[in-house]
């Protein structure tokens, strides 16, 4: 502590009247000290060690200048108050500038040096969002991408490149700068000289936040980083070394990461002739759980458009997404359901791809997953039902009447703690409905009890969804009102729609669908008896003047039905 007191002291002096070699000296003592007791970075911002330490970054002399970056760095470890201290002295702006003009410099004290400074930066911005801001806005990104590029020789440095960059990496504003730089290039031609699964493995980590950005997504694919990924795919996927496992996976995952921008994906798909795709491909009936789960992903990513959805359904490809859901019927991994029933469904979104999965038997597959308690594949499976039966009158009615689901929907309509699953449950209750128009169906869903959740469906949040509902109780008025009429009295009905044509925030589609169901609700004479309680001729012959001519027709219409009735 004595020798560090007196270091103190002597950094203290200025260093116009320090010898390099006293510098070195108490430099030397100080690092000592750090290295000794982690506890000594506060007491050394205390004693205001931080400014002309600083200082002596102006220093020419080399080995001073290397003792302070190590000194700083060890401070500014772990430590926010040795980093705040830094930043007020100006530190990090100067070590910045030492950066940039060493930079192209390959002698190995230079080297040396860039090493510690980039080292000390790291540590002076790990885990500071504010602090990586500051250096981003310093311009470090492009400065440390070229440093990468002259000196990916030295492992050293490069090594402390890739920490930085992983530091600032998960920073929107850092992704926007990369991306003008040629960083995907660098990493990827770095990537390739790696034989260490560690050395791999950082890499790696930069790479995952980067390609989030999907201009740096295209730039990766470009730069050839697919067919790196597609080769440790085809080396690990037999191996049970653990390492191997994890490479397997990070890379896996990575290329599932590069589909999800248009124009990677769309680069990738190539027509559906892409040797990429057809790889990919290959992965759906291997034995590996992560590489079926990367090759369903990416399947749900190829069918992001209709005509890559069309080309692949042509193609055979629900075949192999059926074989594979098969495969995980029983106890089966449930992220590899979640990510097949994610592939059907967005396969099933063109118009011209839903008969044709219908008849593959892409229906009865998903019901074989009706049993699963987990809500992501819940989810899925009610979102693949609904996509499938749009417009496909038969489908609708096969299913509406299939009481095992129509009765599982009805319990799904309560999960309150799994709201996609509550939404997606009434969503495929009314699309049965609307898309069969059958009593048969209708009479399936009273029986089960869901008329209460499609009342309930029409005071959504969602306008889509209240709409939904809206047509599909119409449709239950006009051909099932006798056997539904005592759930819609319960379920109060007539109270939803006053509040909802009352309501000057309802949209115009709203208003317009609650007076037609209220012409329909007249035909029950309890249901009737309701709505003359209720002056609705009040409130629907405002609505004559609304802004929207169909509304205001409805008015009329719906005024005048009631003025019979009354």
């Amino acid at each position: 502590m004595d020798n560090l007191s007196d270091a103190l002291k002597k950094l203290k002096i200025t260093t116009t009247d320090s010898t390099a070699d006293s510098l070195e000296g108490c430099l030397d003592c100080l690092l000592q000290a750090l290295a000794q007791n982690k506890f000594m970075r506060n007491p050394c911002v205390d004693a205001g060690l931080i400014p002309p330490l600083v200082q002596l970054l102006n220093c020419k002399d080399q080995e001073v200048l290397l003792q302070t970056g190590r000194a700083l760095g060890n401070i500014c470890y772990d430590s926010h108050e040795g980093r705040n201290a830094v930043d007020h002295a100006g530190g990090a702006h100067i070590v910045v500038d030492h950066i940039r003009s060493l930079c192209s410099k390959t002698d190995p004290a230079s080297e040396k040096l860039l090493t510690v400074f980039c080292g000390m930066l790291m540590n002076y911005s790990n885990e500071n969002d504010t602090l990586q801001s500051q250096l981003i806005n310093m311009g470090v990104i492009p400065t440390l991408v070229k440093l990468l590029g002259i000196h990916c020789q030295n492992a050293a440095l490069t090594e402390m490149c890739l920490v930085a960059f992983g530091n600032l990496a998960e920073l929107e504003s850092s992704k926007e700068q990369f991306a003008y730089t040629n960083i995907a290039e660098e990493l990827v031609k770095l990537f390739k000289k790696q034989i260490e699964h560690d050395k791999k493995e950082m890499i790696f980590e930069v790479l995952a936040p980067l390609a989030e950005n999907d201009v740096i997504k295209l730039q990766l694919v470009e730069a050839g980083l697919v067919e790196c990924l597609l080769e440790i795919v085809q080396k690990t996927v037999d191996s049970d070394k653990e390492d191997d496992i994890a490479e397997l996976k990070t890379a896996s995952d990575l290329m599932v990461l590069l589909l999800l921008g248009d124009e990677s994906m769309q680069k990738l798909f190539e027509g559906g002739k892409g040797s990429v795709f057809q790889r990919v491909l290959s992965w759906i009936p291997s034995n590996s759980h992560q590489l079926q789960l990367a090759g369903a992903l990416a399947i749900a990513n190829f069918a992001r458009n209709d005509g890559n959805c069309i080309h692949m359904v042509d193609n055979g490809i629900v075949q192999k997404l059926m074989d594979l859901l098969d495969r995980h019927v029983e106890d089966g991994n449930v992220t590899v359901q979640h990510a097949a029933l994610s592939a059907l469904r967005n396969l099933a979104i063109p118009v011209v791809n839903k008969a044709k999965m219908l008849s593959a038997g892409v229906a009865e597959a998903v019901l074989k997953f009706l049993r699963s308690e987990m809500p992501p594949v819940q989810f899925k499976l009610l979102g693949t039902l609904r996509m499938l039966i749009d417009a496909q009158a038969e489908a609708a009615e096969q299913l509406g009447k299939n009481v095992k689901l129509v009765e599982r929907l009805v319990e799904w309509c309560e999960a309150k703690d799994h709201a996609g699953v509550m939404g997606e449950s009434n969503r495929l209750l009314s699309a049965l409905i609307r898309h069969s128009k059958s009593k048969d169906v209708i009479r399936t869903i009273v029986q089960s009890g869901g008329i209460k959740h499609l009342v309930t469906m029409a005071t959504s949040e969602h306008v889509i969804m209240q709409n939904e509902a809206l047509v599909a109780l119409a449709l239950i008025a006009a051909l099932e009102l006798v056997t539904a009429e005592k759930d819609l009295e319960n379920a109060q009905l007539v109270q939803i729609l006053h509040r909802l044509l009352s309501d000057d925030r309802s949209a115009p589609e709203i208003k317009y669908n609650s007076m037609v169901l209220i012409c329909a609700l007249i035909g029950s004479e309890p249901l009737q008896k309701e709505v003359q309680s209720m002056a609705f001729l009040e409130v629907v012959s405002k609505l004559r003047s609304h802004e929207n001519k169909t509304v205001a027709q409805q008015a009329s219409l719906t005024e005048q039905r009631l003025a019979v009735e009354s």
